[in-house]
């Protein structure tokens, strides 16, 4: 299992249940790495998409206890729910997509973490665990900067050293 983040200078990831930036190159990279896979979120990750619609093309896992079972994504009320439902799917397959509750959640059981660096401070609400001060996570790849809807980017992919069973 992984993760999918875009991050700011300080790895802040988000406030009033938004994006911090709209990052045109960001979104295709998304996109092109969860296509035809498998999506897991917590509810308000749910919320802030258009309409409150899952994404197309894409599996929609959300962990919302007590939440309403819809036919166009799966919901599940606990994390031991939520194991069982995984276990359909290759671990390769999945990408934890938020929010930053559920990030913290399951960082431990993710291999690796696909993280947008956006050279700018989004002056977040939330934010997600620094990964260059967790001795677990090592930086294994960064791209050349990407210029994106005026701001500087770079594609980072984090491997965890200590990989917990989910």
């Amino acid at each position: 299992m992984k993760a999918i983040v875009a991050v700011d200078k300080k790895w802040g990831i988000g406030k009033k249940n938004d994006l911090l930036f709209h990052l045109p190159e960001d979104m295709k990279y998304f996109k092109e790495k969860t296509l035809n896979k498998v999506v897991v979120m917590g509810s308000n990750t749910l919320k802030s998409f258009p309409n409150g619609n899952p994404l197309k093309n894409r599996t929609n896992i959300v962990l919302f206890p007590g939440g309403e079972k819809r036919e166009d994504c799966i919901v599940v009320d606990s994390l031991d729910e939520l194991k069982a439902e995984l276990k359909k799917y290759p671990a390769d397959d999945v990408y934890i997509i938020g929010g930053a509750m559920f990030y913290k959640t399951m960082l431990p059981y993710c291999t690796e973490v696909l993280a947008t660096k956006v050279d700018a401070d989004g002056c977040a609400e939330v934010f997600y665990e620094n990964l260059d001060e967790n001795p677990k996570w090592t930086c294994v790849s960064e791209s050349a900067p990407v210029e994106t809807n005026g701001y500087t980017i770079r594609f980072t992919v984090y491997q965890n050293s200590d990989v917990q069973e989910f």
